[in-house]
Order: C-alpha cells, then sequence, then structure tokens
C-alpha cells in the first residue's frame, strides 16, 4: 500500500513539472529561456535522435521506479522486526531466470534502434549540395564548391553591433545560406586546431581536424535560421566562434549564389588578417 502511494506521488510530482516546464520544451533553432529538453527537431536525423532520447527516458524511468518499489516493499516487509526469524531460501530458478533474460532483453531493446540510429547518421546519402566548412581561430570559413569558386568567413557579431532578433553570441556577419528539402554534404577540416561543427537542430556534430576531411549530413525541412557552435575547446576565444546556418527557399537560394559569385568570389577576396579578427573585445565582460 505504501509502495502504491509513493508510486502515486512520484507520478504526480513529475506531471506537475513536466507541465509548469511545458512553454519552454524546447527552442526552435536556438535555446529558449529555461529550456527544457532538445531544440525543435529541423532534420530527420535530430527527430529520430529525439525519439531516441525520449525512448530511453522512458527504459530508465521505469526501471529506476521499478527498484524503488523493490526497495520500499524489502524495507518493510523483510526488516528485523517483520521478520524476527530469517529465510533461509538460497535459491529461486524462476527469479534467476529472470533476472538474467530481463535485462538482456533491455539491452536488445536499446542496442537495436541505437545502431539504426548510427547507421543514419555515418551513411550520407546523395548529396544535393556539398559545403566545405574549415574552422580557424576563432571563425568559419564556408566554400561552396559545386556552386562556383567563392568562400567567405563568418565571425560572431559582436553584442554593440546587434539588429533587433539577432541572438547574442550566436548572430554572425555571414550566415551559412543551404536550400530547404535538400541533402547537404558537409565537408569539415581546421586550419590550425581541432574545432568542432555542431548544429543542435539539424543533430550533427563533428570534430574539423586539422589535415583531416570529415563528412556529415543534413537535410533541413523547414526553412529559418538554426544556430550553431564550435563544440571543442579550440581557445581563448572558443565561446566565441558561432555557426549560423539559414534556410530558404530553392529560388531564394539561387538568387543568393548568383550574388555571392560576385560578392565572395575567391580571386576577389583580400587575405584574412587574423590579427584584426582576433576579438580584441571577447569575454563575459567585453560581450
Amino acid at each position: 500500500m505504501l509502495a502504491q502511494r509513493l508510486l502515486i506521488a512520484f507520478t504526480a510530482v513529475a506531471a506537475v513539472i513536466l507541465f509548469l516546464a511545458e512553454p519552454a520544451l524546447a527552442g526552435n533553432g536556438q535555446p529558449s529561456p529555461w529550456q527544457l529538453g532538445f531544440q525543435q527537431a529541423a532534420t530527420p536525423v535530430m527527430e529520430n535522435i529525439t525519439w531516441f532520447h525520449d525512448f530511453l527516458l522512458i527504459v530508465i524511468t521505469a526501471i529506476t521506479i521499478l527498484v524503488l518499489v523493490l526497495l520500499v516493499i524489502i524495507a518493510l516487509r523483510f526488516n528485523a522486526k517483520a521478520n524476527p526469524v530469517a529465510s533461509k531460501t538460497t535459491h529461486h530458478t524462476l527469479l534467476e531466470v529472470a533476472w538474467t533474460v530481463i535485462p538482456v532483453i533491455i539491452l536488445v531493446a536499446i542496442a537495436v534502434p541505437s545502431f539504426r540510429l548510427l547507421f543514419f547518421q555515418l551513411n550520407i546519402p546523395q548529396a544535393d549540395l556539398t559545403i566545405k566548412a574549415t574552422g580557424k581561430q576563432w571563425f568559419w570559413t564556408y566554400n561552396y564548391p559545386d556552386n562556383g569558386k567563392f568562400e567567405f568567413d563568418s565571425l560572431m557579431v559582436q553584442t554593440k553591433d546587434l539588429q533587433p532578433g539577432q541572438p547574442r553570441l550566436l548572430a554572425v556577419d555571414n550566415e551559412l545560406v543551404v536550400p530547404v528539402n535538400k541533402v547537404v554534404r558537409v565537408q569539415v577540416i581546421g586550419a590550425d586546431v581541432i574545432h568542432a561543427f555542431a548544429v543542435p537542430s539539424f543533430g550533427i556534430k563533428i570534430d574539423a581536424v586539422p589535415g583531416r576531411l570529415n563528412e556529415t549530413w543534413f537535410k533541413a525541412e523547414r526553412e529559418g535560421v538554426y544556430y550553431g557552435q564550435c563544440s571543442e575547446l579550440c581557445g581563448k576565444d572558443h565561446a566565441f566562434m558561432p555557426i549560423a546556418v539559414r534556410v530558404v527557399k530553392d529560388a531564394d537560394f539561387n538568387a543568393w549564389v548568383e550574388q555571392a559569385k560576385k560578392k565572395y568570389a575567391r580571386e576577389d577576396r583580400a587575405p584574412v588578417n587574423v590579427a584584426a579578427k582576433d576579438t580584441t573585445q571577447t569575454g563575459p565582460a567585453a560581450q
């Protein structure tokens, strides 16, 4: 009876917490104040990651409640006061088979979708667009090899220069632009130290290693701006090299490419002045 009451109380408290946190469950492309859980999924990969996370949460919660109930029952029914004469039982075949087989079944139930998700993430489908992202200290350089000889640098917008609607520490001066509902292959490399290209709403995170070309992919199914950050400790300005991906319609993407070919043509680009780009106003106080 007491175990049932505890279980009911635990469930009620969990329901109240989830109900109160409902307005901040997830952000669309960027973090939300008091957010609980992942950002809203914008790709099939992230949708699968979210499902697998929720599935594991159910499994873990069920196991935790079961163990709690068993502990309460044992504490109440099998203490010295309730059982002055201890049981002499040493073997119980059914129990021994159960606590061996049940964990195996649980692990298999977890492993199967886990392997499927890993395959889905790592098996890059036929790409509609290829982008090369080069991590530098401390900004990103993007190249569109399928769309002409142009590339551009993407630096964080300083707090004093933010426009309405631009999130602090996430907005950039030149966004990565991709078409909606297209498979985008991202080739990632580091120019100096190890960085990491990560966009939570896309479910992607891959290291940018000097001398090694890594690949990942995404297929954004909704238009909008999605933010990420370098997720590998890469130096003093590690926290200030965000990623901003703008997902647009095909027509808008084609128009942007034509403009980018003129604006970011390789032969017209001046050498990157790392010293100038080294944000001297870095750090929380400067932001």
